[in-house]
């Protein structure tokens, strides 16, 4: 007891003096860029707009209002490669966050729980891990959001081709249509669709827009329509009819998709199983006979043995979804 209560003691100043340093870090960069951020609110509640109207406008300055408000380390992680990867995850999850800052935040808070966890005298590989889950876990999170996301939009398309090529064909123009798909047709789609609307109403081109929102989403089926789109800008011809046989493809493609998925239930199912049941089965063990599942963790043979059915546990996991994954 009284070794913890020492641990602590040591162990709060510094968390503390960590906290203090970074409290008053972000406190100057929020002065320095004072100016900045009041020229910005002002751009967000310009007179006459609406609520709504301000929320949708929000996502097209929210870069720019990143690149001022950031400060010196934001600019200089903002160069790297696995910033900007992550700044389109976090677009494409549609979550209004800086990727720098992100980065940042999460890597500080990992190295605290790694240093906190290394006071209460833990081993360092339960360190290390516990540090690594804290980084990786959120990342994760926002991965799978994005997946989710996208799908979702993969699956309204169909629908908004329809759409767009009805009010194509009432005499409509492009920049009318996307706008009837951006208040008629339920998020994610409609707000990617009231972006590219309020992008051109901006003074951009409704061409850059479209490709604009190509570049967020980052599908084939999005990269067709602004093909398409782009042609018929520039040589002319139906656009509707062309519309038309893009969605009856992808919606096509969507009925094939499903009939894949439900045909690789089994071997993705198979995959769970065998990826869970030797988890089980060790903790199983270390209930049922702690001494003897316990030679795996306290001997040298027994790590090494416990480290490569862990690897080939994955490995095969890895296998397993591989040949179940298929193209369509």
């Amino acid at each position: 007891m009284n070794s913890i209560s020492g641990i602590l003691f040591i162990l709060m100043p510094l968390m503390g003096s960590v906290l203090l340093a970074y409290g008053i870090f972000q406190a100057v960069l929020d002065l320095r860029t004072n100016k900045s951020r009041k020229i910005i609110q002002r751009l967000k509640e310009g007179p006459g707009q609406s609520q709504h109207e301000r929320r949708l406008k929000e996502s097209i300055i929210r870069k720019r209002a990143g690149e001022l408000q950031g400060g010196v380390l934001d600019g200089l992680l903002s160069r790297m490669q696995i910033v900007a990867k992550m700044q389109r995850v976090l677009d494409q999850a549609d979550v209004d966050w800086s990727a720098s800052k992100l980065l940042v935040n999460l890597s500080l808070i990992s190295l605290v729980v790694a240093a906190a966890m290394l006071f209460l005298r833990m081993s360092p590989v339960s360190s290390l891990a516990a540090g690594a889950g804290t980084l990786m876990l959120p990342v994760m999170y926002l991965i799978r959001k994005r997946k989710k996301r996208i799908r979702r939009i993969m699956e309204q398309l169909p629908d908004v081709f329809d759409l767009m090529g009805q009010a194509l064909k009432a005499g409509h123009s492009l920049a009318s249509a996307v706008q009837l798909v951006s208040e008629q047709l339920p998020d994610p789609i409609a707000k990617e669709f009231a972006q590219v609307f309020h992008e051109q109403n901006l003074g951009i081109k409704i061409e850059d827009a479209l490709l604009n929102m190509a570049n967020r989403i980052d599908q084939m089926d999005v990269r067709f329509f602004v093909t398409a789109v782009l042609i018929q800008r520039q040589t002319g011809g139906d656009l509707a009819e062309v519309l038309e046989k893009i969605g009856k493809v992808i919606r096509d493609r969507i009925q094939l998709f499903g009939m894949v998925q439900a045909l690789t239930a089994e071997g993705r199912l198979s995959g769970w199983v065998l990826l869970i049941l030797p988890v089980l089965v060790f903790c199983a063990s270390l209930v049922v006979n702690p001494d003897y599942a316990k030679t795996l963790l306290n001997t040298p043979n027994g790590r090494m043995m416990l480290g490569a059915a862990i690897a080939m546990d994955l490995m095969g996991m890895a296998m397993i979804k591989k040949i179940v994954n298929i193209k369509v």
